[in-house]
Order: C-alpha cells, then sequence, then structure tokens
C-alpha cells in the first residue's frame, strides 16, 4: 500500500509499504477514506526526530471503512464507516473507566515512562504505523472506533479523531464560568475549533490571539474577538482593557513548543536536531527545549485566580516555569492529551446537517495522498491560507 513515511527533519515520503494484517483477536483493519496532517505531525517534521525511525508511517486524524475484523471485535463488522481516535485505549482498564484514556493501562507505553500509545507518532508512544495511508491496522478494535453514519461526507466526522475532541477537552478544562471571558493563544486548527467550541456552549467573550492574517480572519468571521500579536503594542493591557482591567477568566494555550519569539527555545530545538539521535533524545528528556512564549503570556493574561488549559504540546522535562506569579497569582493549571471517547457523545449532536461548529467547510485544503511531502511543506510554512490540509488516499 501507499504510506506516508518520515525519513528526517522536513523529509517525508510516500512510499510503497507491507500491507497491514491482522496480529491480534482485538485488530481491525480499515480502508482509510480520508486523513489530515496534524499539528502536532509537524513537530515530528521538524523537532522530535531523535525519537523517530527511518520509515515511521504517520498520521493519527483518520476515517474509513472495515475491511477485516478480529475474533474479538464484536462490535464492529466489514462496511462500517468508522473514526479512529488518535491514542489507543482498551475500554475497560482503571484509567479508561475513569474517562482518562490517553493513560490506558492497556497500552500503556511503560518501557518509556509515557501514556497510552498513539497513532503514527514516536518511539515514546509506541511507534505504531499511523493512518496516512491506504489501509490501517487498528488495535483494541473491540473498543476505539467510533461508528457514524452514512451519508454526510468524510469531513463531517473526521475531526472526532482529534480536533473536535482535543478542543472541547481544552475549552472543558478552562472551566469558564457562565457569562465569563476567554482567551485562547494561537488560532491554527484547534484553537480556532477552542473559539467556535466556546461561542456554541456560551462563553460570554471570546478572545484569539495569533500572528497569521488568514487565522485571524477565521476567528473573526465566526464571531470571535481577534487580535494580530504582531500589530500590539502591549496585548496585555489591550486584552484587561477588554475584561475590567483583570484579565481573562481562563486562558487556552494552543500553541506548545513552537511558539514565535523565544529565541533561547528555538536554539536548543536546533542545537538538539544537529546531534546524534541517541544525545538528542537524552537531552530532550531531561532539559528544557520548548519555546515558552506562549505559556508565559498565557501566565501574564489570565486573572488572578483563573485557569490556564494548556493543549498545545510540549516535549521539554525541565523548563523554567515562573512559579512565584503561578503561585502569587492562585493560578489553576489543567492539561493533558485528548481523552477522545470520553467526549463523543457530546460532541456528536452537533455533528448536524446545521452544522453549528462549521466542520463540513473547515479544511482549507484537500490534496491526494501522494501529494503529502508537498502538503506538509505548504503546511510548515503557513503558505495558501493553510490551516487545515486533508489527505485523500
Amino acid at each position: 500500500m501507499k504510506a506516508v513515511t518520515w525519513h528526517g527533519k522536513r523529509d517525508v515520503r510516500v512510499e510503497q509499504v507491507p500491507d497491514p494484517t491482522i496480529q491480534e483477536p482485538t485488530d481491525a483493519i480499515v480502508k482509510i477514506t480520508t486523513t489530515a496532517i496534524c499539528g502536532s505531525d509537524l513537530h515530528l517534521y521538524e523537532v522530535l526526530g531523535p525519537f523517530m525511525g527511518e520509515g515511521d508511517v504517520l498520521g493519527h486524524e483518520p476515517m474509513g471503512v472495515v475491511e477485516e475484523v478480529g475474533s474479538e471485535v464484536g462490535n464492529l463488522q466489514p462496511g462500517d464507516r468508522v473514526v479512529m481516535p488518535f491514542q489507543i485505549a482498551c475500554g475497560k482498564c482503571f484509567m479508561c473507566e475513569r474517562g482518562l484514556q490517553t493513560q490506558c493501562e492497556t497500552t500503556q507505553v511503560t518501557e518509556q515512562g509515557m501514556g497510552a500509545e498513539l497513532f503514527g507518532y514516536t518511539k515514546l508512544y509506541g511507534e505504531v504505523p499511523g493512518g496516512q495511508a491506504e489501509y490501517l491496522r487498528v488495535p483494541q478494535a473491540q473498543y476505539g472506533p467510533i461508528k457514524v453514519p452514512d451519508g454526510p461526507p468524510d469531513e463531517r466526522f473526521l475531526f472526532l479523531s482529534d480536533v473536535l475532541p482535543t478542543a472541547w477537552q481544552a475549552v472543558e478544562y478552562a472551566d469558564v464560568p457562565k457569562g465569563g471571558s476567554l482567551v485562547v493563544l494561537g488560532l491554527g486548527p484547534i484553537g480556532d475549533m477552542c473559539c467556535r467550541i466556546a461561542q456554541e456552549i456560551g462563553v460570554g467573550k471570546v478572545i484569539g490571539i495569533d500572528l497569521v492574517p488568514e487565522r485571524l480572519e477565521r476567528a473573526r468571521k465566526r464571531g470571535a474577538v481577534a487580535l494580530d500579536l504582531s500589530a500590539e503594542d502591549d496585548v496585555v493591557e489591550t486584552v484587561r482593557g477588554m475584561t475590567d482591567g483583570r484579565g481573562p477568566d481562563a486562558v487556552i494555550d494552543a500553541v506548545g513548543m513552537e511558539a514565535h519569539g523565544a529565541k533561547l527555545g528555538k536554539l536548543a530545538q536546533d542545537m538538539t536536531g544537529l546531534l546524534p539521535d541517541a544525545v538528542a533524545q537524552k537531552l530532550m528528556q531531561k532539559a528544557g527545549v520548548d519555546r515558552l512564549s506562549a505559556f508565559h503570556l498565557a501566565i501574564e493574561l489570565v486573572r488572578r485566580g483563573g485557569t490556564i488549559s494548556l493543549i498545545g504540546v510540549y516535549g521539554g522535562m525541565a523548563d523554567p516555569l515562573p512559579m512565584l506569579t503561578l503561585f502569587d497569582k492562585q493560578i489553576q493549571l489543567r492539561m493533558g492529551q485528548a481523552n477522545v471517547k470520553r467526549w463523543v457523545d457530546e460532541i456528536m449532536p452537533l455533528l448536524s446537517d446545521e452544522d453549528p461548529l462549521g466542520v463540513d467547510d473547515f479544511a482549507t485544503h484537500t490534496m491526494p495522498l501522494d501529494q503529502a511531502p508537498e502538503s506538509y511543506e505548504m503546511f510548515q510554512e503557513k503558505r495558501d491560507g493553510a490551516v487545515k490540509v486533508l489527505l485523500k488516499p
């Protein structure tokens, strides 16, 4: 089959790889009809190479049609239309029963000290072949895949794999009081969807902050206030002026490790990329390699006693934090990979023909799988208004 494979920094290729097969009775094989490039795929493209293997199959936002099921998969049959959550979870362990599927004790990558396996990601998360391919082996298929109805286009349901539950959890963790205010840092796919969800559930004031004109305009068209960070003399004072002088009740950091403007973090990332993998892995596991400007801005912006919901991906292990400020401002902090299936039942009613979240036209580009290398480059460079790129095998 054709699949998108990793071969080094900014080097992804479409190659022929062996077709997946049933390996465990809880497996299924799914023919992929649409898959997507995620912002965290760009971390693999740019930053997290030391934890990748030559030829790893990428992608963790796929959907398709079931081709084959293992003997212990009683909830699916060939022909079912399904979306795969980005994490692999069993549904019956201590963590899954508590809605913490990203901590699944059946698939935890214990040798790395990490949580549940993820499709198409690094050695830290099991190095499981991903969904930017023609076919996908789905472990724990007795629980994981989300069945969706026939009829509507893939775009209606695809974002259940990651974007929708990730943004939903970010807003839930922000815990904005009724009629309160929320700032979203970063208006890429997750930040954009956070704004949409917050407005849908009735947050009083939603303010998005970004640097990219197309992303700012998308948020404005959906009714959010959108501030251009590069055009603001003092964005903190601007936001305080919009929030009774205190700052917002909550801030969502939807940027993560690749924030603009953090020169030391960028230098650490660039230096890490020049080291042998074994050395770079140890550095990334023990040192601070994140660009923390977005997180520091969130700490400065949020009102005293407010909440920061951190959904952007960070990878450093010794990042310096302003603990005095966090403590003095009595800031509450929540974070973590989204627990996809915990939120699906709440999201699904919004995926109606009325399309209140605008999922049908959420993607900015749809490309054939063969054009994945060009698509990654376009997305990384934010060219041609690229906010969300779908691939069609």
